[in-house]
């Protein structure tokens, strides 16, 4: 995946600190809806700096799609999942038992999001390549 970034620092060994615009389904036309309350926050990440960018430069920059559809699969596919799961696993329950299970097992998906999204931090699992400057 492509993105739009800003270069802000130089780093060590080639590579830079970017500040990639969040992006979102909703396409951010805020006056007309006023809905989500996000405001163009940004993500900070390191990126590899083949191309010798500098500070202030808008650059475009890859992302690895491979990585990024797990993460996709974890914070969306996995609740579903469980929640299915606690659902059908219950059977001969009472409807409010078995939809209490099947909600607190969505709710417990979200565990693993949480450990991978600590473990991603600290190692900057999602890398940024520069492919040139915009």
């Amino acid at each position: 995946m492509t993105q739009i970034a800003t270069v802000e620092e130089i780093l060590d060994h080639g590579y830079a600190r970017i500040s990639v615009p969040r992006k979102s389904a909703c396409g951010h036309d805020c006056e007309e809806c006023a809905g989500c309350g996000v405001s163009g926050a940004s993500v900070r990440a390191r990126a590899r700096n083949d191309v010798g960018a500098q500070p202030g430069q808008k650059v475009v920059v890859e992302s690895s799609t491979r990585k990024l559809l797990g993460v996709v699969a974890i914070v969306y596919l996995l609740p579903v999942v469980f929640f299915l799961l606690g659902y059908f696993l219950s059977a001969g329950l009472s409807e409010t038992v078995r939809y209490l299970i099947a909600i607190g097992a969505a709710g417990l998906s979200f565990i693993p999001s949480v450990i991978y999204d600590r473990y991603a931090r600290r190692h900057e699992s999602l890398t940024y390549t520069i492919l040139r400057v915009f």
